[in-house]
């Protein structure tokens, strides 16, 4: 019966945002789709509480590369890309910042976590050229199932399965699965899986 309640509840905020939803997927015929979602989850970021959860998971479902319906999306929480995964039992703490990734099942970020498109996105070789207009290459970050990504943690590299990053750390190279790491740059200081 509670399995009921939750997908009438999921279904009810999926209707509520069809309008919002239809009038993305029209102006995204005609308009760059990634600065018009930017847009979008700017406006969705704004509305609070569970509600607000409801409300963005109803329309993410339909825009993202996938979205599970029972994922929380907190409040302030901002998407640069599209091409997002969320699995299904995901939390996301309030102002986080998710660029290009998939984020495993079952897995919690914390508060202001940023998720950053890979570490290639601006190139600085060009000393004649300014930054801004250098160019880069934006990656997938690959966050595993069950894992914890503590209150500001900055992640520009994928991330194992069952592993937890810690508060503030840096990760700038690939995480194993099962590893807690901690830092700037983040460094394994454990594994979960070993005695």
């Amino acid at each position: 019966m509670k399995e009921l309640i939750k997908q009438l509840i999921f279904g009810i905020f999926a209707v509520l945002t069809l309008p919002i939803t239809i009038s993305y997927l029209l102006l995204a015929s005609a308009l760059n789709k990634d600065a018009l979602f930017t847009a979008y989850a700017q406006f969705m970021s704004l509305f609070p509480g569970k509600i607000g959860s409801f409300i963005r998971t109803g329309f993410y479902r339909f825009v993202m590369t996938d979205c599970h319906p029972n994922a929380v999306i907190s409040f302030a929480t901002l998407f640069s890309q599209k091409d997002t995964s969320i699995g299904q039992g995901v939390y996301i703490g309030p102002q986080c910042n998710i660029g290009k990734c998939d984020i495993g099942e079952n897995t919690l970020l914390g508060s202001g976590v940023h998720i950053l498109s890979g570490k290639g996105q601006h190139n600085i070789d060009d000393l004649n050229t300014p930054i801004k207009d250098q160019g880069g290459t934006f990656s997938k970050i690959s966050i595993g199932q069950d894992c914890w990504l503590g209150n500001g943690a900055i992640i520009m590299a994928n991330v194992g399965k069952h592993a937890v990053v810690a508060a503030g750390s840096v990760v700038i190279n690939n995480v194993p699965a099962y590893a807690v790491v901690a830092g700037n740059p983040a460094k394994i200081i454990r594994m979960r899986n070993e005695p």
